[in-house]
Formats: structure tokens, C-alpha cells, sequence
């Protein structure tokens, strides 16, 4: 397992994320696993075992179940706090009758963190993300509620989750005016048949030097290699009964089909190939994997070993890469006039 900077923080996190959606069985939650503690438990100390020191969760996966899954399991493993990186996430509703149990208001954020706290059975979070973007709040609202938590000794770093470039933005010109904690990671939706965050966030990340995790690598198991163009697959899998991330098919199982033959040439499952790429981004800090069994987990872990060569990297690079867009085709075209200048600094 590899270690990189989450962003500015100075923490290093795995490459490897072990994400929560499958912990818990509530609601309409229960399509992504429905796992059970010992299942958990199980799967917390296989990731742990193979150097993952880093758990992404939120508040609302199984309404606070798979919170509580995940500090049971950190409890009962005696796993050590000082190399545990823990995160979690609020925004989403917790109550179906409860009219203030979703949003970033101050009063739902701030007894979302304790809630979070007391499931989880830790004292701190160490990465408190926004899940959202809520149009109803004034992010200096929400900013000022989230540097109160990180002043509190509750939260050490705050990051974000699905937001567009310019609210990021915003967000951080907010918090350098009033001299608040800003957000230090974004996490996103990112695949190698999904590349849409490189138009915006990932060069303004870059520029901004925020962390960022990815989440659904494998398209909700469109990249697992096991989907056919026609939409069959195995039965019982995510994407079988729950049609998401929106993903542009054709597109995916194009890319699937350029994974085959580089899965087959390094004896790996294109799961690995699609997960391998995705570490191969100079943007990536987190890649977040989730799991219904040690089988699966264990196939992802193994894409730290994968070695895609710089031709495997090509091909996948230019069967995925997106069409052109406008400002993007005339940004690239003036940054020639630059580097094609005669005068040299």
C-alpha cells in the first residue's frame, strides 16, 4: 500500500479508500450490501491488515447504521486511533418526518457531528465533508458552522463532496476573507469512462492544492468487466438494481473492451485495470473502494500491485478521452501561442 498527501493537510492517506455504503441494511440503503457487523468487522480488518488506514463514511448510509457497523468494528478490533484517518459526511435526510433532519443549517450539522460522534465511538473526525451542495443555506453560514467544529476540537479537517468548480471556489474565497478553516479535499465521482471532472474541478483543484477522493471507480460495477453492451450481468449486483452513477454506456463499454486484452496481458481483472488508472492520475489522493465480500475486497486491494505500462496507459487514455468543449479547445489553443513564443525567460 502507498501513502499520499491528502491536499495540504500534511496527513497522509492510503491510495486505497475503504468506503461504508454497503454497511447496513436500512431503507433504500439496502441495495448496496446490506452487510451485517460481522461481515464488517470482517471486512474493516482485512483492509486494515493490507495497510489501509483510511474509512470514509456518512451519517446518512442506512439512515446511521453503517456508522454504527464501522465504530463497533474499529472498537472491537482494537484498532489504533493515531493510524486511523476517519471520515464522514452529512447533509442528506435522516428522518422521513422530521422537517429539520436534512440541509447545512447550523442546527442539523451541529447535531449531526455529535451524532456521528457518538456511532462512531471516537472523540474527533478527522475529515467532516459537506455531501452537497444546499442551495437553501448561505455557504458563509454553512463555512462559519464548520470552522466553529474544527475550533471545537470535534473536527480536524473540513472537505466536500459533488459541488461544481465555481462553489468550491466560493468556498474557499469565503473562508480566506474571514480566516476560517477552508476546505481541504473534494470527493467526487471519477472513472476512466467518466472523465468529466477533468474539465473544471480537477484543474482548479490542482491549482488550489485540495486532495481528492473518488468515489464509484468502477461505475456502480459498469468497469467490473462483468456487464455485457446488452445490459445483462450477474443478478444481485448494484448496478443490477440500482441504475447509477449516470454513466454514458457506450462510451463505458468501449473502454471495457480496451481493459480486456490489458487485463489478460497482466493477469489482473479489469476491475484492477479501471482501479490501476485511476491511481495512475497525478490528481488522485484517495481512491474509495467498497465491498460486499473478502473476494471483492481483495481484488481491489490487489490494483496497488497492478503495473500499467505507459501504452496501456495510452490506449485507455485516448478510448476515454472527451470530446472537445468549449472554453476548454480555446484554452488549449491559446496556451500554444505561449509555448510556441520565440522569446525564452
Amino acid at each position: 500500500m502507498k501513502y499520499r498527501l491528502l491536499g495540504r493537510t500534511g496527513m497522509y492517506v492510503s491510495e486505497l479508500c475503504l468506503g461504508t455504503m454497503t454497511f447496513g441494511d436500512q431503507g433504500f440503503w439496502r441495495v448496496m450490501g446490506a452487510l451485517g457487523q460481522s461481515a464488517v468487522t470482517s471486512l474493516v480488518k482485512q483492509s486494515f491488515d493490507a495497510g489501509v488506514n483510511f474509512i470514509d463514511t456518512a451519517n446518512v448510509y442506512s439512515v446511521g447504521e453503517s456508522e454504527t457497523l464501522t465504530g463497533n468494528a474499529i472498537k472491537s478490533l482494537g484498532l489504533p486511533r493515531d493510524e486511523l484517518v476517519v471520515a464522514t459526511k452529512a447533509f442528506g435526510p435522516m428522518s422521513e418526518t422530521k422537517v429539520n433532519s436534512h440541509g447545512q443549517s447550523r442546527y442539523h450539522l451541529m447535531n449531526e457531528l455529535d451524532a456521528s460522534l457518538k456511532r462512531l465511538q471516537l472523540d474527533h473526525i478527522d475529515l467532516y465533508q459537506l455531501h452537497g451542495f444546499d442551495a437553501a443555506m448561505p455557504l458563509e453560514d454553512v463555512l462559519c458552522t464548520l470552522n466553529d467544529m474544527v475550533r471545537s476540537g470535534k473536527v480536524r479537517y473540513i472537505g466536500l463532496c459533488n459541488m461544481a468548480a465555481w462553489q468550491i471556489m466560493k468556498g474557499l474565497a469565503i473562508s480566506e476573507k474571514n480566516h476560517w478553516s477552508r476546505f481541504e479535499s473534494v470527493q467526487a465521482y471519477y472513472t476512466v469512462a467518466g472523465r468529466d471532472l477533468e474539465r473544471e474541478v480537477i484543474p482548479m483543484l490542482q491549482d488550489q492544492n485540495l486532495g481528492l477522493m473518488v468515489w464509484s471507480p468502477l461505475a456502480g460495477g459498469l468497469l467490473s468487466g462483468k456487464f455485457s453492451a446488452d445490459g445483462t450481468g450477474p443478478q444481485g449486483t448494484r448496478r443490477a438494481s440500482f441504475d447509477f452513477p449516470v454513466v454514458n454506456k457506450p462510451r463505458a463499454f468501449a473502454v471495457v473492451d480496451a481493459m480486456r486484452p490489458i487485463a489478460q496481458r497482466h493477469d489482473i481483472s479489469v476491475a484492477q485495470v479501471a482501479l490501476a488508472w485511476l491511481l495512475s492520475r497525478p490528481a488522485v489522493s484517495s481512491v474509495i473502494i467498497g465491498a460486499k465480500t473478502p473476494e471483492q475486497l481483495a481484488d481491489n486491494l490487489g490494483a496497488t500491485k497492478a503495473a500499467l505500462s505507459a501504452e496501456d496507459l495510452h490506449v485507455l487514455d485516448e478510448v476515454s478521452k472527451l470530446p472537445p468543449e468549449y472554453p476548454g479547445w480555446m484554452l488549449e489553443r491559446q496556451s500554444r501561442y505561449r509555448a510556441n513564443s520565440p522569446v525564452k525567460s
